[in-house]
């Protein structure tokens, strides 16, 4: 097929799973790509003080804040701000989280490429002391 259209609505906005975040958080796919083609995308909403837990990703991972204000972290790195309009990359294999503000909700696109299969290596949940570190 050369080209497919994804109606709006036609794919459900789902919570995301526990096991993987803190808080309540809000998954939209956008799009996840036919072989040979690799790249898996979805619109995230985290509500106030909601974060993924830590992960890496093997071939990186590309963040676009579309609405809120929110924080990433890179692992043993205090918190930074980012905020709608903003990209962050995070390299291949990097230790991070990334979530709403405390007091703001944050929504993102979340693309990143997937290698054998996955596209992300999911770890423990973000404790409470590494989310509330102060920003740099």
């Amino acid at each position: 097929m050369s080209l497919t259209i994804h109606r709006n609505g036609d794919r459900p906005t789902r919570s995301a799973p526990e096991k993987w975040f803190t808080g309540q958080v809000w998954m939209t796919p956008i799009i996840e790509t036919p072989a040979p083609a690799a790249l898996r995308t979805l619109s995230v909403t985290f509500t106030p003080g909601a974060r993924t837990a830590w992960h890496t990703h093997p071939l990186g991972q590309t963040l676009y804040v579309t609405a809120g204000q929110g924080l990433v972290a890179l692992e043993g790195e205090a918190p930074q701000v980012i905020r709608p309009g903003d990209t962050v990359y995070i390299a291949p294999g990097i230790r991070h989280w990334h979530g709403a503000g405390p007091d703001t909700s944050m929504t993102h696109i979340a693309m990143q490429e997937e290698r054998d299969g996955e596209s992300t290596d999911w770890e423990e949940h973000v404790s409470d002391a590494d989310y509330g570190r102060q920003p740099a």
